[in-house]
């Protein structure tokens, strides 16, 4: 285990994002009488979705949002659940929406974010907000990526004419890591599963982003020395959670490295939490 000091402690950054958002809705409260309100959509029992939607609606409630969650099961239509999407959108007490995925097979995955208004959208997914991203224009950031950035930005590790390795291509964390990280000036190099040697590249990485899936999927030989290391993988091993960095090993040469857990995924909910709070004052002034 690697000292604390070299740690990206993403809980303790949560912590506080948490308390200056739950500052801030008493005090809009308390001059407005507003409060903000975030609905989330569940399809189906995935035992994973289901733990993360309760994690989102605790952390909502502590810090004072209205939170709603509609439980769909499985065989849900995705007419039924657009037509649901639709009426959330009219709501005026709702600011945010959330769409917990994966969604069943026979539901169009990009119909149903793209049917979320885009200024309700606090997952930063729909189209809109994800070409105001790509033009470095203000928008609803995707809160996984952007929880990334607040970790960096926390600990005064600058992106400007970095080499940032981004190792995963997804839609939801690797792209949108990119286009952020590119937002800054870093220099990106992405990573997939067609990469013909992975290593070649995050060897020469000052920040390697990694997004996959895989356990020790990054080791120790692939990392440059004083590299910084930002693990954003949850696998189960075990009895225990990991990321996709062998953390013990790397830990020794890298600069700065977050945990799994305590890394990236309370940051990840500090920012939903955020961006429901910017929804709201942006939509009600």
């Amino acid at each position: 285990m690697i000292a604390s000091k070299n740690l990206l402690d993403g809980k303790s950054l949560a912590k506080k994002i948490r308390g200056e958002v739950k500052e801030e809705i008493l005090d809009i409260k308390k001059s407005k009488g507003i409060t903000p309100g975030l609905t989330v959509i569940i399809v189906g029992e995935d035992p994973a979705s289901q733990a993360y939607v309760s994690k989102k609606e605790k952390a909502a409630k502590k810090l004072g949002i209205n939170s709603k969650i509609f439980r769909l099961p499985e065989t849900t239509s995705e007419d039924h659940l657009l037509k649901l999407i639709h009426r959330l959108n009219n709501e005026q007490t709702v600011d945010g929406i959330l769409v917990q995925l994966p969604l069943p097979d026979h539901i169009d995955k990009e119909k149903v974010i793209d049917a979320i208004s885009p200024e309700k959208d606090v997952d930063g997914f729909h189209t809109i907000n994800a070409g105001k991203m790509f033009l470095n224009k203000d928008t609803l950031l995707p809160c996984t990526p952007y929880g990334v950035l607040k970790l960096l930005e926390s600990e005064d590790v600058s992106l400007e004419g970095k080499h940032v390795v981004v190792v995963g291509a997804s839609d939801i964390v690797g792209k949108p890591m990119a286009m952020l990280a590119l937002n800054q000036m870093a220099t990106i190099t992405i990573c997939h599963i067609a990469t013909k040697d992975l290593a070649y590249h995050t060897r020469q990485a000052d920040i390697i982003i990694v997004a996959v899936g895989k356990v020790n999927l990054i080791t120790e030989e692939m990392v440059k020395d004083g590299a910084v290391v930002v693990d954003v993988g949850i696998n189960r091993l075990e009895d225990r959670l990991v990321g996709d960095v062998d953390f013990e090993n790397v830990s020794k040469k890298a600069s700065l490295i977050t945990p799994v857990p305590g890394g990236v995924g309370p940051m990840t909910i500090a920012m939903l939490m955020y961006n429901t709070l910017l929804a709201m004052k942006e939509r009600r002034g």
